[in-house]
């Protein structure tokens, strides 16, 4: 089979728009691929995270995806710093990186942007981790022959890059590394959150699904609605709270209510319950999985050493190829 590549930055907690964005779809390639997932804690040092907090992150990014049905043994799972052959493959791919590509890279150009908006020296609180993010990125995905990449379209540039890093390798030492595709899941759409924006950590806006019943209920409650009455009609197209419920009622209960905010007799109180609901029956399993393996951490150790036993074993032979084809080898 092909091999799908899919790399989960620990974070913080899993929302309903990590899930449905990205989750679910990754998860789903497991159909069609060979799915080969990692957590990417090297690339979390760059926001220099405490080390108790990382560990703490990692775990719940491992917890999560694997309470949501990640099916370890038909897939490989792992821990990115796990890999002693990435930092060797990122160092080659280094030396035939432009400088000007990485220049390009979003996330650079994102903080030279910000820096300039506050009249700050461009390079403030730039690290060479962020910088060289892309080579890192292309150390992930090319180590392993990856065929396809799943991203949104704000992480396609990094495909890309990774596929100008390959052809440059193999322009310059002759056919090398696979050349790997961006896999953009276009039909999902864009989740808001409790206050209409995109669903984002940043804007304090999203929908955790581990945390406590009752803090759940709590960000539920907080979606921002008009003051419209109940028995007016409404607008469900630009209306977030309707927005979010078509994920979790079915077809049939989902037009029911876009049908009672059409012509009125709905009120945003009564459908926040019910979501609030459907939410947790929703994920009940996962939810249930999630707390099991948090409780029992070394469960997630075993699944992640085997992991990256079996990924070192994907690796070893397109390392071994790179180092010859540049002359490491004889």
């Amino acid at each position: 089979m092909k091999i799908s590549l899919t790399g989960i930055k620990p974070t913080g907690s899993i929302h309903i728009g990590n899930y449905f964005g990205a989750i679910k779809p990754a998860l789903a390639l497991t159909e069609k691929y060979f799915g080969v997932y990692f957590v990417a804690d090297l690339h979390a040092l760059n926001s220099n995270p405490q080390p108790k907090e990382l560990q703490q992150l990692i775990y719940e990014v491992a917890a999560s995806w694997i309470a949501f049905g990640l099916d370890t043994e038909k897939a490989i799972f792992f821990r990115q710093s796990d890999i002693h052959e990435i930092p060797e493959l990122t160092t080659i791919l280094s030396a035939v990186t432009p400088k000007g590509l990485m220049n390009r890279a979003h996330a650079y150009k994102a903080m030279l942007d910000k820096n300039a908006e506050t009249g700050r020296d461009p390079d403030d609180g730039v690290n060479m981790g962020l910088y060289t993010y892309p080579i890192l990125m292309a150390a992930d995905i090319l180590l392993y022959d990856s065929d396809v990449v799943p991203v949104g379209m704000d992480q396609r540039q990094h495909v890309e890059i990774a596929r100008d890093i390959a052809e440059n390798l193999n322009r310059i030492y002759g056919k090398t590394l696979k050349l790997p595709e961006g896999l953009i899941a276009e039909e999902v759409q864009s989740i808001p959150g409790t206050d209409g924006r995109k669903m984002s950590k940043s804007y304090n806006n999203t929908l955790p699904i581990f945390i406590a019943e009752k803090d759940l209920r709590k960000q539920v409650m907080r979606i921002v609605t008009d003051s419209t009455l109940p028995e007016e009609p409404k607008n469900p197209d630009v209306d977030n709270l309707f927005q979010i419920f078509r994920f979790f009622g079915t077809p049939e209960r989902v037009e029911e209510v876009r049908q009672l905010y059409l012509h009125g007799g709905l009120g945003y109180g009564r459908l926040k319950e019910e979501l609030y609901e459907n939410i947790l029956s929703t994920f009940a399993p996962a939810r249930q999985r999630y707390i099991e393996l948090m409780e029992n951490k070394s469960e997630i150790d075993t699944i992640l050493k085997n992991g990256a036993e079996r990924a070192r074993e994907l690796g070893r032979p397109v390392l071994a190829k790179v180092r010859k084809s540049v002359g490491l080898d004889l």
